[in-house]
């Protein structure tokens, strides 16, 4: 009987060859943003084995606001626009992040109202959010619920509204809501086409 014979493939060969097969899938372009700037591979947490669908090309302006090492430029995520529609699981999972981080921007929201993620990816797409956010990044309703731009709200208390004679009545629906950034005890919204500050403890999201 012969020999079976056996190739061992150096570790660099077999990330190298990945690495083609990624950026032929890619078309030589960032799977966010679509630039052609240096890229990289990148591998969406907390995923720990390689594969192509927990893989993807990132360029280097996507990455360093992915992994919060620079400043988040709010309208370079507008390119998620095409990108929430990649058949990527991996790059689904981080769009679907970053429309999370950027929740007090109405256009967001309505990207992450159009996204369609199975059962599986979104809950990988959740484990990671649980991760990098603070309690400082959420706006809560007087019941604990999560606020977001967009969403309707309830009165829960009648309210004076300083420097008018606007009286703010329990129970009156606010639609359209807007978070105020850092801070997130205080949203705005227009009453009686008014726009005012209303604390987030007085409030109930409306479904």
């Amino acid at each position: 009987m012969g020999k079976i014979i056996t190739f061992a493939i150096p570790i660099k060969m077999m990330d190298m060859k990945f690495e083609e097969q990624l950026l032929k899938r890619s078309n030589n372009q960032c799977e966010l943003c679509q630039s052609g700037a240096t890229l990289t591979v990148y591998q969406v947490s907390p995923q720990t084995e390689k594969t192509t669908e927990n893989c993807f090309m990132i360029c280097e302006t996507c990455l360093s606001q992915v992994e919060q090492r620079s400043e988040m430029d709010k309208n370079h995520w507008r390119c998620l626009t095409g990108s929430i529609w990649s058949e990527v699981p991996g790059v689904q999972v981080v769009a679907w992040r970053m429309l999370k981080r950027m929740s007090t921007e109405s256009w967001a929201v309505d990207l992450l109202d159009t996204m369609y993620l199975d059962d599986e990816t979104l809950n990988w797409a959740k484990a990671g959010v649980d991760d990098e956010q603070t309690p400082e990044d959420v706006h809560k309703d007087s019941l604990g619920a999560t606020l977001f731009t967009g969403d309707s709200v309830v009165l829960t208390k009648t309210l004076d509204v300083k420097g008018s004679s606007l009286n703010a009545k329990l129970g009156t629906v606010v639609k359209n809501i807007r978070l105020v950034e850092n801070n997130t005890d205080q949203i705005e919204g227009r009453i009686e086409g008014q726009v005012i500050v209303i604390l987030t403890k007085y409030v109930r999201r409306q479904n």
